[in-house]
Order: C-alpha cells, then structure tokens, then sequence
C-alpha cells in the first residue's frame, strides 16, 4: 500500500485540454471517488495513472515512486507501475473457467504452477469467491463477473488499484448490493484505491473521500458528508443530489446569512455569494428538505399544486408559481389546491 498524489496533472488529446491542472492526494490505505459526469475528465486521469494516457504536465507519485514528474521529463512504463486496474468492460474468455482467467492474467511474474495457484485461490478468498473458479464466465451473474474483475485486479497484491466505472454493468438490486459488498472488501484490504462512477450514491458510499470533477477540473473534494452537506458550487449542489433552483433579488448577505426577494416573499439561507444586494442570485434546496407548510410564515411561498405521482415508498408532489417550479416529497396523497412550501434556512444555499 502507499499513497497516491497528484499535483498539477494536466493532460491534452489532440487540441483538447481534457486535465486542467488536477492535484489531490489519496491517503495511505483509503478510497477515494472520482465523481462527475460523462467528459469530466475522470476515466482520462484513472488512465493517466495507469499509464495509459501521457500528460504534458504536472507529477503522479505512488509513495516513493515516480510515475510521471513534466519538470523531470520523468515517466515511468505502464508496466512497470504494478497497479491494479478494473476496467468497465472485465474482457472475460468465455472459454476459459474463472480461475483459468485468473491464472492467465497472473502467469506475468510468477515462479511456477504453484506460485500461480496460490495467487488465485488468494483472490479468490479476497471476493468469498473460490466456488466461482471451476464457472465458465457465461455461467455467471452480472455481479459475480464484477467480482472476478476486481479479483482480477488484485492479482499480486497491488499497491495502488484502480477501479473505473465498477459498478457500471450492473442494475437493479444487484448494483445496490454489490455496493454494499465491494465497500466491505475495499475496507478490509485497505488498499489505496481510485474509482471512477457518475453515481453519487456510489461515490459517497464506497469512498472515503470524493472529488468532484467537471470539465477537466476539481470543482470541490472532501469527505462524502461534507460534499453533500456543504457544497461550494451550484455545479456540486445540484449533481449530488436532486435540488430546487429558486431565482430572486439578493436582499441580504452578511455573515454567513443571505436572504432573496422571490415574487415579494423573503426567502433567507446559507449565503454561498459575495455578490452585491440587489443583484439576481439563486437559492438552492434539496427537494427531500424541501417542507409544506400549513399556512403563511417564515421562509414560505404560495404555490399551487401542479401534479403529484407515487414513487414506491413516497409520493413526490410538484408545485408552480408563475416560473417557479418545486418539487417535495410526502407519505401520503394531498387533497388541495393551493399549499404553502416552506424552505427552512438552514437547507437553503445562496449562491
């Protein structure tokens, strides 16, 4: 195991700046998420990492060693970095029994048959999968094919592993649950690892720590809490988690108080601006603390009800006002019209 750090790393394909100049560290032993959207840069840096892919600028460093360092003009082969990579797709021979493919990708380095053996039936007690080996790959399930290909990538103990988009095949249930699964197992190798996923579920649930990347940068990183919690950007707040976007007049910001005039109604929060009063800014509440109140007060709107549907567990129920669109989430059906939305403010950012 050793520690991952980045400083600086930016990378170009063809004319397009894909990293512009990423730094962050993974901890000795610690998970970290690389959470964004299609074209954030996330799977160009994994490859970076890798290897894969050459940046023209800034290091990567893996404990003692150099990977890549522009100013050195240093870079060190890909297969010379013995990092464990778990690609999207697990290229499985279909032909070829689980712990054949095992043994095939663990053939570069060993010191015989036994020596082989022994470095697959370890992985496989890493997943709680030696029943898998004798399967041909077609005989499996989509989350046991997710767990060979990280058995896979554990092969000779990396000290860095690299999981792009692990989840990414599966749906449904078996996504949850391989969730919880590859949490347990990520938690009790203890090894530095670096995945990839849109999901910020995901993210928050297996990692320790979350980046997240738009456009080729960091936009905030820190612990799953304190990214969902106190996000910096209206680009974080609103891609962890559903949000209401609610338009108006700064009418205060002092301290770490803001206030907006929305159709005449005060709408106080979190300011996340230093923006002058009396210029447009924008609050932002996620839908599930988003409340209906029983008549007129403090941080409330008249709305009408729009529409409401049943969503399994939960009804969700859409409010409109002039442009103003606001979704919240109740037990049970409403029977009325018109509804007072309260937004409490301390839910409330105001950027």
């Amino acid at each position: 195991m050793a520690e991952l750090a980045l400083s600086d790393v930016r990378l170009r394909l063809g004319q397009s700046e894909i990293l512009k100049g990423l730094t962050f560290t993974v901890l000795d032993g610690n998970v970290i998420a690389l959470l964004g959207p299609a074209a954030s840069g996330k799977t160009t840096l994994l490859r970076a990492v890798a290897g894969l892919e050459q940046p023209h600028g800034g290091s990567i460093r893996v404990g003692e060693r150099t990977f890549y360092d522009s100013l050195k003009r240093a870079t060190l082969a890909a297969q010379k970095r013995q990092v464990g990579v778990m690609f999207p797709s697990d290229g499985l021979l279909p032909q070829r029994t689980v712990f054949e493919n095992l043994a095939f990708a663990a053939r570069r380095g060993a010191a015989g048959a036994n020596d082989i053996k022994e470095c697959v039936d370890k992985v496989l007690d890493y997943i709680g999968g030696r029943d898998l080996g004798g399967r041909l790959p077609p005989q499996l399930s989509s989350a046991d094919r997710a767990r060979v290909a990280l058995a896979r990538a554990l092969l000779r103990d990396p000290p860095l592993l690299l999981l792009d988009d692990p989840l990414g095949t599966l749906e449904g249930t078996a996504r949850a649950e391989t969730r919880a699964w590859m949490r347990q197992v990520l938690a009790r190798l203890r090894i530095s690892t670096v995945m990839t996923t849109r999901e910020p579920v995901e993210a928050m649930a297996i990692a320790d720590r979350v980046v997240v990347l738009n456009m080729g940068r960091v936009e905030q990183q820190g612990s799953p809490v304190d990214v969902y919690n106190e996000p910096e950007t209206v680009f974080v707040a609103e891609y962890m988690a559903q949000s209401n976007r609610i338009e108006g007049t700064l009418v205060e910001n002092a301290g770490t108080r803001a206030a907006l005039d929305v159709m005449g109604n005060r709408i106080g929060g979190v300011t996340q601006t230093r923006a002058a009063i009396g210029t447009k800014a924008l609050g932002l509440i996620r839908v599930e603390r988003t409340h209906i109140g029983g008549g007129p007060g403090a941080n409330r709107l008249p709305m009408k009800l729009a529409t409401q549907m049943y969503v399994g567990e939960r009804w969700e129920v859409v409010f409109v006002r002039e442009a103003l669109t606001v979704r919240a989430y109740t037990s049970a059906p409403l029977r009325h019209e018109s509804y007072h939305v309260e937004f409490p403010p301390d839910a409330v950012w105001v950027f």
